[in-house]
């Protein structure tokens, strides 16, 4: 009974800003009317807790995009973690008020749990989402450690090659799983490591020969010599095209498969892209997606943005909300014997693992 409490007084804490007189009066709104006067606020939902790449890159985008929203409403941030950004999701689908006033950056893997049923507590439909723009993407990458004895992916079909994950059902085995079971690679997955950086140190410490999965964009901000200096060295990068930095890196979409399976490379390469979408609720006014949508791309080109996004080594790869809505619908429509295929892909072979 108190957590179904709390969750509702939350609802309402969320919604109270923007109360507004129902039906035709508030339909008839301007965007400017609609965001503007005294102490009217939006709210920015953060997927985790504070502290971490999320709730960065939220609270960065809090500070700044309401300069550039008619009106100039202030906007606060509301950390609601839990079920790996679903408990976020849920709210923003499902309790959020469907009016343009509050912001999420959803999970980069909610498209493809969508589109693979992973995750039965998802109850929402991305494709409803008024999508605003992907505010950063960049390549997944498998690294091994320059001291393994592994080097380049063609070694790691010929060799056992030691892995640090979080877990099952995490991109961190995913991603090896998925080369192992459509690639032929001989990754074997060690379960049980906290987070990114506990395998880091692992590699460092020669318990693990490398690292499941991380974005480009995270180890050069966390870690940014580790690439450049190759104390890590990629084997493999997932995305839609190479990463500038990493033109001799293998592109998993060039893998050479039988005509079959390209589909497979192609939904791992599309769910890759998404990096950190941001969106509204479904059902929001369009002439207020529209005016979010403008706010952010004037917000990405202004410079005491930028400094701010420097300050904390975030690199901006900012994308349309009409390309991030395209990309969404390509993951979650993709055709169902082709989902099965991913999904079965997804599943590491229980030799593979080391609990």
């Amino acid at each position: 009974m108190q957590r179904h409490f709390k969750r509702a007084t939350l609802a309402l804490i969320i919604a109270a800003p923007f109360s507004a007189p129902a039906g035709s009066a508030l339909a008839q709104q301007s965007v400017q009317e609609f965001y503007s006067g005294p102490g009217k606020q939006m709210r920015m939902v953060i997927r985790t807790t504070a502290g971490g790449g999320y709730d960065l890159l939220g609270r960065l985008v809090a500070r700044h995009i309401g300069r550039f929203i008619p009106g100039e409403p202030q906007m606060v941030p509301v950390n609601m973690p839990g079920g790996g950004g679903i408990v976020a999701a849920n709210y923003m689908m499902q309790v959020a008020p469907k009016d343009g006033s509050v912001l999420s950056i959803f999970s980069q893997g909610l498209a493809s749990d969508q589109a693979l049923g992973l995750s039965p507590q998802f109850k929402a439909d991305l494709r409803t989402v008024s999508w605003i723009a992907n505010v950063t993407y960049s390549n997944q990458l498998l690294v091994v450690h320059r001291s393994a004895k592994t080097q380049t992916l063609e070694e790691a079909k010929q060799r056992v090659t030691t892995i640090g994950t979080t877990g099952a059902g995490s991109a961190s085995v995913q991603f090896p799983a998925f080369f192992n079971n459509v690639l032929g690679t001989k990754f074997k997955m060690v379960f049980g490591y906290p987070g990114g950086a506990e395998i880091d140190l692992a590699m460092e410490r020669g318990e693990v020969e490398g690292r499941g999965t991380n974005p480009y964009t995270d180890y050069m901000s966390a870690k940014p010599t580790w690439l450049p200096n190759k104390i890590v060295i990629p084997l493999i990068q997932t995305g839609l095209v190479k990463e500038p930095a990493l033109p001799d890196v293998p592109l998993l979409s060039d893998q050479k498969v039988p005509p079959e399976d390209k589909p497979l490379l192609d939904f791992m390469s599309r769910s890759a892209a998404v990096g950190r979408p941001l969106g509204t609720t479904p059902g929001a006014p369009a002439d207020r997606v529209k005016a979010l949508r403008t706010a952010f791309q004037a917000m990405i080109k202004d410079p005491e943005f930028m400094v701010d996004a420097k300050k904390h080594n975030m690199d901006i790869r900012p994308m349309t909300g009409e390309q991030l809505d395209k990309l969404i619908r390509d993951i979650v429509d993709t055709p169902a014997d082709i989902r099965e295929r991913v999904k079965r892909a997804l599943e590491p072979k229980d030799g593979d693992v080391v609990r």
